[in-house]
């Protein structure tokens, strides 16, 4: 009744407060039992009250009901009323509604989980005595932690398991914990395989964390657990969560992980007992007492990679990977036999480093397991097979990973590639012999499963293909390998997808099991590797193949015939030939029927089998001729049968016919490759005969099948067949004997087939345009005679399109669509749209494609003669109207069409030429993501609308299209091509070839011209494109770099990778632009007035971009886009310089000597000034001009006066060509003594080499005539001369000073370089951009000039240098790059060491004094304590620093800028310390070398830092003169100054983050040796 009542009392109670209150009772008192009877209801109710308006009150609320509830179990000697309790409460446990998805407490009248959990959590203590009550609640419990929010996982946890554990005894906690061990473990266990594995993973190690005192409690020395039975160090599962702990997505999960691990070790270490003490099937942790030592530091070092490579900054995880070699080291050497430590762990640390979120330890992992020595054991290499193919493999997808390292050249195998060939070599090896087949399978089959990028999956294929030849693939390998050739190479750039067929292909011929596979296998593998790019006839791959079918031949498994009993009918031993003629039998046994056409695929496979068949026994037998034919023949009779037949039978079975076409197409296409050696030419001219016997009856067969008897949709395709046969035998074969009357006959009857007007009659009159088409293309390639008739024919077929009775404003043929058939037919059957309504489409596209190729055929041919000009603005129309209609890939004839009307349109309709141009670029930009189709068209685009009759065309003539094509198209492409490699260069070579000079005699043009003058004459309109060419050069992604990289690396491999025979340059090299308009100046004469005004507007638009970069951009990085601009800009200008007249020099030179005063790269420094000696060589009487730069105000020239002075360092080449060269020597002479003075190093430097060079040309003679009194005498600057001279070669003893006058004096550009001498293209392009360190991409290789284009060398400009010895030298150290003021706090690895005098606000009298007077004057007294903040560089941590080393009296304080001080920060902080402190001035760079010095000065280098070996600070002993060293803010000290320091020291911290400010570091380690060394004074 009472419980009824206060559900009544729930349900309608505004305020539970009151309600709560009334059912208390005091605490003197004993509540009876209705009321007790009655808190329960209330308690079970509790989780429907309203809630509260904050959610605090409502936790506040259920914790008091909660310690209530408690007060009133505990009062009670009676465990049945908690009993009961508990039972109401834990129905709340159960899982979520798997409906409603809601929680307890929501739907029903259940309690809330939270509230479950606290009066649980209170009813434990009282229930620990009944032993199934407590099990239910825990099972309870451990099924929430399975699905429940993680806030609830730990309360769960915490309130609950710990709890119940608290009551039990130690027998009782014992069973407890292993039960809970065993749950969790099966549930990981269980889910180890699925997608929620990581969150099972997590919860669990949660769980471990929590209940840790319980799992590992502690041991009695020498002894185990008291109750073993908890041990998790025996369940094999426990070890593999612990292992799933560590390489967690979480970090937090690894964390926990860890900290279980160093629990076990710990507890190990305290038994000192052996664990485990019995054998079991697998051991992955092992505790032996006699090696404890080593154990120990094993799992230290162990926990210390870990816990670094949460650190993901790879100077951090670098210094550790010694500690991983050396737990390899100690895990792979065994004690006793028995292994201590099991290799998974160490797959642990790999699987961390493999999914760093720092690319560089990435890579640093992948490079050590690489070079793991230790896979040469079998037992390591066994352990690591399922990481190889799992983890391993997935990392190695990632394509960052193969860029080439530091050191390597363009075109050089990546390190890692190299790398991985070795791995996959020793790993295999290393297998058990049982396990190398399926492993090598999962690993093929890991290839399959995914799409790769093209650079992974080309050099693990690669890596593959150098394993030793062994039997480990049968036929689920070859499937294997073909999944990956269908599957994840479809997109790959084509030379790196036939570079990575080629070594699958050999990874195939060397792995195959051939006993375990049958022919059938073989060649429906080999069916997939494509002709055109890997497998063509006549290269390295097709020979290593024929060798390989020859060796193996009878060895392979008999395939399984019909025989019905699964037994084989095929005889053992069965030979490639055998197998050819079965094949060609069954291929040709068909049931008679006719249908649609078969596919092509059973025709590839028999034709490729054909031909590999027959140059197999060629080359092992060394046949003749007339044996090869003889065998070539016994193979092709069954085909050459049925073609002979063709034409007279008719009652052949219609698919026998197409079967045997599609054979004899796919033996004649492949029949040719690139490169056939002479057995295989032996071959061809064979089948050429025997074909040839069967022609006259194929010609029968196909023109009775043109002429009306193809008329259902599928014969759309027959006749693609039968017009792919004619054009395959007339044009590669030039079967006369089909050429003139065959045609004629066939154009006969297609043009009466034209005008059939019924519905019935569409599919005839597209396979009639379709002869038609391709008649007209086999007549442009010049096959018929003039007087053929099949020619006058086709004039004709112009007169049908053009139709003369038609309205001058009609052209009613252009267009023609074919009449859909009606669908009513199907519909009223109740049929779906058969092929027949599906593809009409395609259909009458291909109808009107075929139009406009007869009709640009026509167009060429000049037959009916030009249209009237009345029509011509309708059929450019009609073809803007096409190209919007057609699919992409058909619409090259209407292009081509255009590009034939547009030149006699432009200038009386302008207009509807722009929307033709206009519309086709559109329809090409939009082509840009589909490479099949969008190379055809651009080449299609620019040819018609960069033809030379448009570009001729003025603004004035035509201003709205060249305006089009000028700053609208011509951009466009630009910006296209800055992204697709290639773009440009299809405009750029057609431009060229369109421009290139041609014969001298040819008839004069329009306004007086010879043809190609007035070709030519276009090429000035157009300058601008040539300019852009010159300096084209797209700064690619890096991504998109490697790929290029990559296929250099592949050109690079030659014949050895048979993809460089079969697949065809393409002319996609982004240095193709500069490489051809290089070629087309190399062409052009100085004697044609139209070639020199071409290069004379040229070289101004060069200088003009130059000038403006280096206005935009004062201050460039090298290798920077502006960079690799202006240093194509000069190499241009250089390449120019012997064609451009003297005049025009003159105009030039002064903004060519401009340039040098100008901020510039080192590389462009050297063009620059080699241009002026150059110019200075050929043009002496411009001499004076050079003087005038050294006359400009040195603040304004800075350090730019270099560039002047190393042209006066050539002055021996220029000086013989001078008229007063006395004169000019004592003005270069006058000129570097003064500059000897100046203050900035470098341009003294540069200085004294000009004052050695000049002096050694005359000064001997001068000093002589000075001796004798002569009219020369120098009057006494002999003696200043020598004196500088011999104080540059007594900086012996100066450092740094001494090293650069040793180097500028050996560098390459005034040492092996002569300027006359090494003028040529190779020295411009490749070799001075090589030793000027400009990056690789911009390096023009000469070879590029002969195989790209026709480079036209000349005597002044040769193409290769004459002599090689700038070849043979390497980039050199001094790299004297102008800078401006700047540039002071550049990093440079040569600078001065020396102190900067100060000059701060204080009192004149103490401005001469140092620091340590002015504090002398105070009684300061300094400690020998330096301390060392080179590596800071915030002014804020600065300022402090210097006030804190200054009140503690530290000897001096080292920055790396003193301009810090100036800094208002830095002044905010230092509060005018830097006054009385030393400051010295180290640049990072100098710092290990300062680091050295100070160590042979006596002291003692400590670093503040926390390493593994890192002592406590209040603990060591600084010596008497120490220098402090203080990391960077985020990245401490670098990994290579650690190893020059003496000793690190850490700080105490007893917080949860790792470190301190660096200032407070720093403070606190000054402040602690002071007070050591007050101490010791004392």
């Amino acid at each position: 009744m009472s419980s009824i009542l206060i559900n009544a009392l729930l349900s309608n109670c505004s305020d539970p407060d009151t309600l709560f209150n009334t059912l208390c009772w005091p605490s003197d008192s004993c509540p009876d039992r209705e009321r007790v009877e009655a808190l329960t209801t209330f308690i079970e109710g509790i989780g429907k009250l309203p809630q509260s308006d904050t959610s605090d009150d409502g936790g506040e609320m259920t914790n008091a009901v909660c310690r209530l509830l408690g007060v009133c179990i505990n009062t009670l000697d009676d465990t049945a009323v908690s009993v009961l309790v508990a039972r109401t409460v834990l129905p709340s446990f159960r899982l979520p509604d798997e409906e409603t998805g809601e929680l307890p407490g929501k739907a029903d009248r259940r309690l809330g989980i939270d509230v479950a959990i606290e009066a649980m959590s209170v009813l434990l203590p009282a229930l620990a005595s009944d032993e199934d009550l407590t099990v239910s609640i825990l099972t309870s419990a451990l099924s929430c932690i399975k699905t429940l929010s993680d806030t609830l996982v730990s309360k769960i946890t915490v309130r609950l398991l710990f709890t119940l554990l608290n009551c039990y005894s130690e027998r009782k906690v014992a069973t407890t914990v292993q039960f809970i061990l065993e749950d969790l473990c099966n549930w990981h266990e269980s889910d180890r395989s699925t997608s929620n594995s990581p969150l099972v993973t997590e919860r669990i190690l949660l769980c471990f964390t929590a209940l840790s005192d319980y799992l590992f409690p502690p041991g009695k020395q020498g002894q185990s657990l008291n109750y073993t039975g908890s041990d998790p160090r025996g369940s094999l599962q426990f070890w593999m969560v612990l292992q799933d702990g560590l390489t967690h997505k979480d970090n937090v999960s690894r964390k926990r992980a860890l900290y279980l691990l160093k629990r076990c070790v710990a507890l190990s270490e305290e038994e000192a007992a052996e664990y485990p003490s019995h054998s079991t099937s697998e051991i992955m942790f092992r505790w032996v007492p006699d090696q404890a030592k080593l154990l120990r530091e094993f799992w230290e070092d162990y926990a210390l990679v870990m816990e670094t490579l949460e650190e993901n900054q790879i100077h951090v995880v670098r210094p550790v990977l010694n500690r991983i070699d050396t737990l390899i080291q100690t895990a792979a050497n065994d004690s006793q036999g028995v292994s201590l430590f099991h290799p998974s762990w160490l797959l642990c640390v790999y699987h961390r480093m493999f999914h760093s979120e720092n690319k560089s330890v990435m890579r640093e992992g992948v490079h050590h397991l690489l070079e793991l020595q230790a896979l040469r054991r079998p037992s390591f290499a066994r352990a690591f097979s399922q990481f190889i193919v799992g983890p391993f493999m997935d990392v190695m997808s990632e394509s960052s990973l193969f860029h080439r390292t530091a050191g390597q050249s363009v075109g050089e195998c990546p390190e890692l590639a190299v790398k991985l060939q070795g791995f996959m070599v020793a790993f295999f090896d290393s297998l058990p012999q049982e396990s190398r087949g399926p492993v090598l399978l999962q690993l093929v089959r890991r290839l399959g499963s995914e799409h790769w990028c093209a650079v992974p999956i080309l050099f693990l294929s690669q890596a593959l293909s150098r394993l030793p030849p062994r039997p480990l693939l049968g036929p689920d390998g070859l499937h294997a390998l073909r999944e990956v050739l269908r599957c994840t190479m479809i997109t790959h750039q084509v030379l790196l997808r036939g570079a990575a067929q080629c070594f699958l292909l050999h990874s195939a011929l060397s792995l195959t099991d051939v006993t375990s596979v049958t022919l059938d296998d073989v060649f429906g593998f080999l069916v997939h590797f494509r002709a055109d790019e890997s497998l063509g006839r006549g290269t390295s791959l097709w020979n290593q193949l024929c060798d390989w079918l020859s060796d193996n031949e009878g060895s392979f498994r008999p395939r399984l015939g019909e025989a019905g009993d699964g037994t084989s009918t095929v005889p053992e031993g069965e030979t490639v030939r055998g197998y050819v003629q079965r094949q060609m039998e069954a291929f040709l046994r068909v049931p008679a029927g006719a249908g649609e056409l078969p596919e092509p695929g059973e025709a590839e496979l028999l034709a490729r089998a054909t031909l590999l068949c027959v140059d197999m026994e060629v080359r092992r037998s060394g046949q003749k001729t007339a044996d090869a034919s003889a065998g070539l023949e016994s193979l092709l009779r069954p085909l050459l049968d049925t073609l002979s037949r063709l034409g007279t039978n008719v009652y052949l079975p219609l698919r026998k016919t197409d079967k045997s076409l599609q054979l004899l197409l796919r033996l004649v296409q492949l029949r040719h490759g690139r490169h056939t050696e002479a057995p295989e030419l032996h071959v061809t001219v064979s089948m050429e005969t025997l074909v040839l016997g069967a022609v006259e009856s194929i010609q029968e067969f196909v023109l009775r099948r043109l002429s009306g008897e193809l008329q259902e949709m599928c014969d759309v395709q027959r006749a693609d067949l039968y017009l792919s046969v004619l054009r395959e035998l007339v044009v590669k074969w030039h079967v006369s004997k089909i050429q003139d009357t065959f045609f004629s006959r066939l154009v006969r009857y297609a043009l009466r087939t034209l005008q059939i007007p019924t519905v019935a009659g569409q599919v005839i009159r597209a396979v009639a345009m379709a002869t038609l088409a391709m008649t007209c293309e086999v007549a442009e390639l010049g096959v018929f005679s003039h007087q053929s008739e099949t020619l006058n024919l086709l004039v004709d077929l112009s007169g049908y399109f053009y139709c003369p009775d038609a309205s001058p404003l009609s052209l009613p043929h252009f267009n023609q669509t074919l009449l859909k058939p009606p669908a009513e037919e199907h519909s009223t059957r109740g049929l779906e749209p058969g092929p027949l309504l599906q593809d009409w489409g395609r259909l009458a596209a291909r109808f009107i494609r075929d139009q406009w190729a007869c009709l640009g055929y026509g167009r060429r041919l000049g037959s009916p003669g030009p249209l009237q000009f009345s029509r011509t603005p309708e059929a450019l129309q009609a073809a803007i109207e096409a190209v919007s209609l057609l699919p992409s890939d058909l619409v090259l004839p209407v292009l081509d069409f255009m590009a034939s009307v547009m030149p006699q349109v432009v200038l009386s309709d302008e207009a509807r030429c722009i929307e033709a141009v206009t519309v086709s670029w559109r329809l090409v930009l939009g082509l840009s993501s589909n490479p099949r189709d969008f190379w055809p068209a651009l080449q299609g685009f620019v040819t018609m609308a960069f033809q030379h009759s448009l570009l001729g065309l003025t603004e004035e003539q035509a201003p709205g299209l060249t305006s089009t094509l000028q700053k609208v198209i011509a951009g466009e492409l630009m910006d296209l091509s800055q992204a697709k490699t290639g773009v440009f260069s299809v405009l750029i070579q057609h431009c060229c070839n369109t421009w290139l000079p041609s014969c001298p005699g040819s008839e004069p043009g329009s306004g007086g011209l010879s043809q190609s003058d007035a070709v030519f004459s276009s090429a000035l309109l157009h300058a601008d494109i040539l300019a852009e060419a010159c300096v084209y050069g797209p700064v690619f992604r890096r991504d998109q770099r490697l790929i290029q990289e990559v296929q250099v690396y592949v050109e690079r491999l030659g014949e050895e990778c048979a993809a460089n025979t079969a697949v065809t340059s393409d002319n996609r090299d982004d240095q193709f632009p500069r490489v051809c308009v290089l070629a087309f100046l190399s062409c052009l004469q100085p004697s044609d007035k139209l070639h020199e005004r071409l290069m004379e507007d040229l070289v101004l638009r060069l200088l003009t971009k130059d000038e403006a970069i280096s206005k935009s951009k004062q201050r460039y990085y090298s290798n920077s886009l502006q960079h690799r601009v202006k240093n194509r800009v000069w190499q241009t200008l250089l390449m120019l310089l012997p064609k451009l007249r003297e005049e025009f020099v003159g105009m030039v030179l002064v903004r060519v000597f401009q340039a040098g005063f100008v901020s510039n790269q080192a590389s462009v420094k050297y063009l620059i000034e080699w241009m002026m000696v150059l110019i200075l060589f050929q043009f002496p009487e411009h001499m004076d001009c050079l003087w005038a730069c050294f006359n400009v105000d040195q603040e304004k020239t800075k350090t730019s006066i270099c560039t002047f002075l190393s042209v006066l360092v050539h002055l021996n080449i220029i000086l013989p060509h001078l008229k007063e060269k006395a004169l000019h020597w004592r003005k270069a002479l006058d000129v570097t003594l003064q500059w000897c003075f100046s203050h900035n190093f470098s341009v003294r430097l540069y200085a004294l080499l000009a004052l050695k060079r000049v002096w050694g040309l005359e000064g001997p003679r001068a000093e002589a005539e000075e001796e004798a009194g002569g009219p020369d005498s120098l009057g006494g600057l002999a003696t200043v001369v020598k004196a500088c001279l011999h104080q540059a070669e007594a900086m012996q003893s100066t450092g740094n000073a001494n090293k650069n006058w040793t180097r500028i004096q050996e560098h390459f550009f005034f040492g092996a370089f002569h300027p006359i001498r090494d003028y040529s293209v190779e020295t411009i392009f490749y070799t001075l951009p090589s030793l000027s360190e400009v990056s690789e991409d911009e390096w023009i290789l000469p070879g590029k000039f002969e195989s790209l284009v026709d480079f036209s060398q000349s005597a002044s400009l040769p193409l290769r240098n004459p002599v090689p010895d700038l070849s043979l030298l390497h980039p050199g150290d001094w790299i004297q790059q102008d800078k401006g003021e700047q540039d002071h706090e550049e990093r440079w690895a040569e600078v001065q060491k020396k102190m900067t005098p100060w000059r701060l606000g204080i009192q004149e009298p103490e401005l001469g004094m140092v620091p340590q007077q002015r504090a002398a004057r105070l009684g300061k007294l300094n400690s020998a304590l330096l301390v060392v903040a080179t590596l800071i560089d915030k002014p804020t941590n600065l300022g402090g620093l210097c006030r804190t080393c200054e009140i503690f009296g530290a000897s001096g304080l080292v920055l790396d800028s003193l301009r810090h001080v100036t800094d208002k920060h830095f002044q905010a902080l230092s509060v005018s310390s830097e006054l009385w402190l030393p400051l010295l001035e180290v640049k990072p760079m100098e710092l290990a070398d300062f680091l050295q010095g100070k160590k042979r000065e006596g002291y003692c280098i400590v670093g503040v830092e926390q390493t593994a070996k890192s002592q406590s600070l209040q603990d060591y002993r600084f010596p008497k003169k120490t220098l402090l060293l203080l990391g960077n803010e985020r990245e401490g000290i670098p990994a290579n100054l650690l190893q020059l320091l003496d000793v690190c020291v850490e700080i105490p911290q007893q917080g949860v983050i790792r470190s301190l400010n660096v200032h407070v570091s720093a403070a606190l380690g000054v402040e602690t040796m002071d007070d050591k060394r007050k101490c010791s004074a004392r």
